[in-house]
């Protein structure tokens, strides 16, 4: 879910890794895994891959928040 909130607007590996604290090697399992389910899309910009939220990813986002939300109270 991290990854996905970090991703909404768009955002380089480097800043995913570094927003969710992850290691490099488990970026790149988390990656290919919201890839391969539609959470999320990576998308040529200037030369460089972004990686942004799909809208699949946004409605899961809402969801988990909404558990969240039930397991506080």
């Amino acid at each position: 879910a991290e990854l996905l909130r970090i991703a909404k607007r768009g955002a380089l590996k480097t800043q995913l890794m570094y927003g969710a604290n992850l290691s490099f090697a488990q970026l790149n399992d988390y990656l290919s895994f919201l890839i391969s389910t539609e959470l999320l899309k990576a998308v040529q910009e200037g030369g460089r891959s972004l990686y942004k939220t799909t809208s699949k990813g946004l409605e899961f986002l809402t969801n988990y928040e909404r558990v969240l939300s039930l397991l506080r109270r």
